[in-house]
């Protein structure tokens, strides 16, 4: 027996209106817990990229003037490797700098735009033997000829990465419960709408129709449940990271500066939220059919 998409959407909207109170319990809780996860998401993602300068576990950062002869950096360089202290050097020339300056203010193009690659100090990025060395190796290294400023900021960097990791395992915890409640109501909706037509269900199996045909409606139902919490959840997240921006040009709140996302990590977190409702919505009606068409 084939399937109509005449008849697939008017089974699954007669179900949706039957169990709307339930529906719109189900597209609710989706929503909540995937604007959660969304926001958990945006967090990570600012986080990472304030953090960019400190990845690999660099402890301190040299920077350099912008018009520093190669061999006064030569000598910059020569000095740092020769510390014991000194573990690890990297050095981030101003390409390096410019692409890094690019990353961390994605979400000021104005800013972007207004500075060049010649306009950005090169920079040395440093790795300490031992944290408390850390010190020691800046002021040895402070006054050499073409250093601009030495920046220690390891202990902030960890401690708000710590700060940032708990806050995030707090929202993924609640999102996993509500996540897990929205499946129930879906699976809880499904089910009672096929019991409520179980005799047309056995008499539509009696007539051969195959189990496909009459679990599609039902499962499209749930898809469409999940999704629409999706795209609330899409639409939450982005006021979030909106008035996060408009908190940050309008009012100097300079503590999140750096963690407001760009608008690309915006649109592929809001795709990650969407396309798991659907997963969510299709994995909830999937098992709610199971019980009626395993025979």
């Amino acid at each position: 027996m084939g399937l109509s998409l005449d008849y697939v959407a008017r089974e699954t909207g007669t179900n949706l209106w039957r169990n709307r109170l339930m529906t719109i319990a189900a597209v609710l809780t989706v929503a909540v817990s995937l604007s959660l996860v969304g926001s958990a998401l945006l967090l990570k993602q600012g986080v990472s990229t304030a953090t960019t300068r400190w990845k690999g576990g660099v402890q301190l950062a040299v920077f350099m003037q912008p018009q520093t002869p190669v061999d006064q950096t030569q000598t910059v360089a020569q000095q740092l490797g020769s510390l014991q202290e000194v573990k690890r050097v990297t050095y981030c020339d101003q390409t390096c700098s410019w692409n890094e300056f690019r990353t961390m203010f994605a979400n000021q193009p104005d800013l972007v735009n207004s500075a060049t690659a010649a306009d950005l100090p090169p920079s040395f990025r440093v790795v300490a033997r031992d944290a408390n060395h850390v010190q020691q190796v800046g002021t040895a290294i402070r006054s050499d000829p073409g250093v601009r400023n030495v920046v220690y900021a390891k202990q902030s960097v960890d401690t708000l990465l710590r700060v940032t990791g708990i806050a995030q395992a707090v929202l993924y915890s609640v999102a996993v419960v509500l996540l897990a409640a929205a499946a129930v109501l879906i699976l809880n909706a499904i089910r009672m709408a096929i019991f409520a037509r179980r005799r047309e269900v056995a008499v539509m199996k009696l007539v051969g129709a195959t189990n496909w045909f009459i679990r599609v409606p039902y499962m499209l139902e749930g898809v469409i449940q999940g999704l629409a919490g999706g795209v609330v959840a899409a639409g939450v997240v982005a006021v979030v990271s909106f008035l996060l921006r408009y908190s940050v040009q309008h009012y100097d709140v300079t503590l999140f500066q750096s963690i407001v996302v760009s608008g690309r990590d915006l649109f592929l977190t809001e795709i990650f939220v969407v396309f798991m409702g659907a997963v969510v919505g299709a994995g909830g009606s999937a098992l709610g059919v199971r019980r009626f068409l395993t025979a």
